[in-house]
Formats: C-alpha cells, sequence, structure tokens
C-alpha cells in the first residue's frame, strides 16, 4: 500500500497578523530566481514584516544584495559559514568590514559556527575562521549568529572562553533537546527554531520549546531548507513560518498569535530593527 501524500495546506489560508519576522533565511540561492517576488509578497500576506537574508560570504553579499533593493523589509546577515573556513581570509574579512561599514541593512555577522557533520573543511580551519568571525563581530558591535551541526561542546566552549556569554548570540537552526536549549538560555543567548520542530519524531526538540523564555525565542524557516509539516520535502518559503509557529505554540500551551507577536518583536530588538 502506498503512503497517503500529505494535504499541502496554503500557508495564507493559516496567515497571522502582521509582525512576525523569519530571522533566517536564503532568499538569495538560485532556488528562487524564478519567482523570488511571489515568494516576498507571500510572505508579507502571511504576516511577516521582516525577513532576515543570510549571505554566506562577501563574494555573494556583494553580487546579490541587491536582490532586495525594493524590498526594505528584507534586514542581512553576512559571514563565512563553517563549511567554507578556508575561504576566511584577511582579504575577505576586510571585505566584510567595508560591507557593514557602508551598509546599514547588515544587521549581525553570521552564519558562522562550527559544522562537524560534513568533512567540507578541516576543524582547524573552522576554529580559526570562527575565532577571526567572532573578533569582527567584537570590533562592529553586531550581533552573532551561530550554526552548530553536531559541534556543540566545541561551540559553546569557544563562545565561552572568548567573552560571549551575556553578548548577543543566536543559536540558528536549534534542533536539541531540553537539556542543551537550558545550556544556551544560561549563557543569557537567543534561540530560533526552524521547520524541524514540526517533524512527529522530533519530540525532543518540542520538549526543549517549554525551556526557553518569552524574551528569547525567534523563528525562523532556513529557507529553501527545512521546510515544516505540511510543506515537508518542498521548497521552503518565510511563508510557511506560520506552521512551525503554532507548533511551538502548542508546545508552549500558547495562542499561536500572542506567540507569532513576541517572536517577531524578540527579532526586532535582537537585531535592532524598526517596529513593524
Amino acid at each position: 500500500m502506498s503512503k497517503k501524500s500529505p494535504q499541502r495546506i496554503d500557508p495564507l489560508t493559516q496567515a497571522m497578523p502582521p509582525g512576525g519576522v523569519d530571522s533566517h533565511c536564503h532568499l538569495d540561492g538560485e532556488e528562487f530566481d524564478t519567482d523570488r517576488e511571489a515568494v516576498l509578497t507571500r510572505a508579507h500576506a502571511a504576516g511577516l514584516t521582516h525577513l532576515g537574508n543570510v549571505f554566506l560570504g562577501p563574494d555573494d553579499f556583494a553580487a546579490k544584495h541587491h536582490l532586495f533593493a525594493a524590498h526594505p523589509e528584507v534586514f542581512f546577515i553576512l559571514g563565512i559559514h563553517p563549511c567554507d573556513g578556508h575561504k576566511c581570509t584577511p582579504e575577505r574579512l576586510a571585505a566584510i568590514r567595508a560591507a557593514f561599514t557602508s551598509e546599514p541593512r547588515l544587521r549581525a555577522v553570521g552564519e558562522i559556527g562550527l559544522d562537524f557533520h560534513w568533512n567540507d573543511c578541516p576543524r582547524e580551519i573552522q576554529y580559526q575562521a570562527l575565532h577571526e568571525q567572532l573578533n569582527l563581530a567584537r570590533e562592529l558591535a553586531r550581533p552573532v549568529v551561530i550554526h552548530c551541526r553536531e559541534a556543540e561542546e566545541d561551540t559553546l566552549m569557544i563562545l565561552e572562553s572568548s567573552g560571549f556569554v551575556g553578548k548577543p548570540v543566536l543559536w540558528h537552526c536549534f534542533g536539541l533537546g531540553p537539556h542543551m536549549a537550558q545550556r544556551i538560555i544560561h549563557n543569557g543567548w537567543h534561540i530560533s527554531v526552524p521547520g524541524p520542530v514540526t517533524y512527529k519524531a522530533n519530540t525532543q526538540i518540542r520538549e526543549a520549546m517549554a525551556c526557553i523564555p518569552q524574551d528569547r525565542l525567534l523563528l525562523e524557516t532556513d529557507a529553501p531548507y527545512l521546510a515544516p509539516l505540511p510543506w515537508r520535502g518542498k521548497r521552503n518559503e518565510p511563508a510557511f513560518t506560520v506552521f512551525t509557529a503554532q507548533t511551538i505554540a502548542a508546545a508552549r500551551g500558547e495562542d499561536a498569535a500572542t506567540l507569532w507577536l513576541r517572536c517577531g518583536a524578540n527579532a526586532r530588538l535582537f537585531f535592532g530593527l524598526n517596529a513593524a
């Protein structure tokens, strides 16, 4: 017997009040080249008033930030991904510094961190790239957005030993249980939660939601990746954040619209954005 296909619910039928924020997406990717404007229109209709587009390096930023010239609701995050740690050269760090100096829509350094899942970059190079970009974030007085995959202890150690306890740090794409959530929160940091919280098997992520204080929780898609139910396996997009919000609200015993607006307010405060 074949599996029943999931019902693909239109996110606009689940639209939230204006004020939501997708704190982390990659709308500059080629996956959106044919319908980027439509995706941005749907995001607005779903209740999102800000979107954080992450550029994975200064070359991408220079080549693609013009795509959002007509969309001031899109703010920018820029850094060198840990899998590209070998690209963290003095020249590229200088280019990142110059971009932050000239572009006010750049709000945070990221996504930076450690990734031990893939073998794209030796760990020693990842460590060095993370240290250098943390120093740059400190110099620029900007928040940090952390990517961490199968490298939790090392990432925590570097952040703590580098003086980032109590500093504006956002743990992007959180996918672990209550213990890790508590460790992140104990250090004074924020957590953003993507679509996999909706997957049936991910009970530990939903259990962790109760550990996150109201003022530390953000929403994200990581689009085009990690689409939530009922769009799992398809290209993700910011409008799908509504499904993530509904699942988190249920796990916390809260009203979805209230959580949506509060997470949006948290994101605007973290990134220093204007109110919706």
